[in-house]
């Protein structure tokens, strides 16, 4: 029945899902049903069986099950919907009744503790990176841990500790779980370019894991609980930043102030910003948070288009999705390493000495793929910036070239 004649649900989920008119314009753009072919595998089919689940019309079990598991929650769908369908909100939901019903598993469950223990998780990277090469092939389920320190980072400041009033603008930074001990010269890199831009960075000590990971397995209580104390770190804080476009929506919806993707903010500020030369060839992955949830890919072409002599390649081949989502790199790697190799494979022929993505889950599963470097845009950039007295004016003007 056409989603117009249907009567109206009382239903929260039911009534997400009769926004869904049916149109189809989702498939193509899903990665799931790319992959598979299956009506089953795309948002539209997993609309349909949210609904008849909640309505009791057919008998939940395996199969449905795995079709709601696969969802890589890229948002795509979401992005080129012409009804405005919520499928985020929608797949959360259903993913939060599932789970009611038959549980989650162990790694679920030891992947959600885990992350909202910041001392656990750092001394577990640790010990990673000792022994991370000395493991079997099958249990490096991500690239070393960088080191513990950068040389040169410049100190953030203890938001709640006591400052002398200022005109200088300040922005409170979003730190994130995995990404504490993995994105050290990401949080270097942008310290060194608010510097430059005239920004001060704040980092509240109380924050913590945003939540995606917990909200998009169905633990419904645990997201609300870790964006309440977020939404208590941030309070009086007007701006808050994300490294992490992965991170980006669970902030917004957790705090009170502005999120702002650190590209965003400064692609604002870059007419402060001056970059040296650099003639080399990069790879630019743009992740489906990216571009469907921190909107930072606009800001972050005309940042790296500031390099003179730099050409770009984005690459974007395959299904739509680096297959990383969230965890599933990790409860699923086989399947999720199949959505990674066509990127993999034009990353291998694109002649590019290195690449560069926004969020930190795509770094650490394409990372985990290639010899090649790969960083946040952040740390190139920053290793790009000149310094007042080297500035050349030539230096801070377009001319970096892009190509597909």
């Amino acid at each position: 029945m056409p989603a117009a004649s249907r009567p109206l649900a009382s239903d929260p989920l039911v009534a997400l899902a009769d926004r869904c008119v049916q149109c189809g314009l989702c498939l193509p753009v899903c990665p799931t049903y790319g992959r598979e072919g299956m009506e089953a595998e795309s948002p539209r089919g997993r609309i349909a069986l949210a609904r008849a689940w909640a309505l009791d019309t057919i008998e939940p079990g395996p199969l449905g099950d795995a079709h709601l598991d696969h969802c890589l929650g890229c948002g795509n769908c979401e992005a080129v919907c012409p009804a405005g369908v919520e499928y985020d909100a929608l797949l959360v939901s259903a993913r939060g009744r599932q789970r009611e019903r038959r549980g989650a598993s162990l790694l679920q469950k030891a992947l959600e503790g885990l992350v909202v223990r910041p001392r656990l998780l750092g001394a577990l990277v640790g010990l990673y990176r000792r022994t991370r090469s000395l493991l079997p092939h099958r249990l490096q389920l991500l690239p070393a841990p960088p080191a513990l320190a950068s040389d040169g980072m410049l100190p953030l400041r203890d938001a709640t500790a006591a400052q002398p009033a200022t005109s200088t603008p300040s922005a409170a930074l979003f730190v994130g779980c995995i990404a504490d001990s993995y994105e050290g010269p990401a949080r270097d890199a942008l310290t060194r370019l608010c510097a430059a831009a005239g920004i001060q960075l704040v980092m509240p000590d109380a924050q913590t894991c945003c939540g995606a990971l917990h909200a998009h397995a169905g633990n419904l209580d645990g997201a609300a609980r870790l964006a309440a104390c977020n939404r208590e770190a941030f309070a009086g804080h007007a701006q808050v930043l994300t490294l992490a476009s992965g991170c980006h929506k669970a902030l917004a919806g957790a705090i009170d102030g502005e999120t702002v993707d650190a590209l965003s903010l400064l692609d604002a500020r870059s007419d402060e910003l001056t970059f040296r030369s650099r003639p080399e060839r990069v790879a630019l992955h743009l992740p489906c948070t990216q571009r469907n949830a921190s909107g930072s890919v606009p800001a972050l072409r005309r940042l790296l288009a500031r390099i003179p002599e730099l050409t770009v390649i984005e690459i974007d081949a395959g299904f739509g999705c680096c297959g990383a989502a969230g965890n599933q790199m990790l409860i699923d790697p086989v399947r999720a390493g199949e959505y990674r190799q066509p990127l993999l494979d034009q990353l291998a022929t694109s002649g590019a000495t290195r690449l560069l993505s926004a969020n930190i889950g795509c770094r650490l599963h394409l990372g985990n793929g290639t010899m090649l470097p790969v960083q946040h845009p952040l740390e190139f950039l920053a290793e790009r910036l000149a310094t007042p007295d080297a500035a050349d004016p030539a230096h801070g003007r377009p001319g970096a070239s892009s190509a597909r």
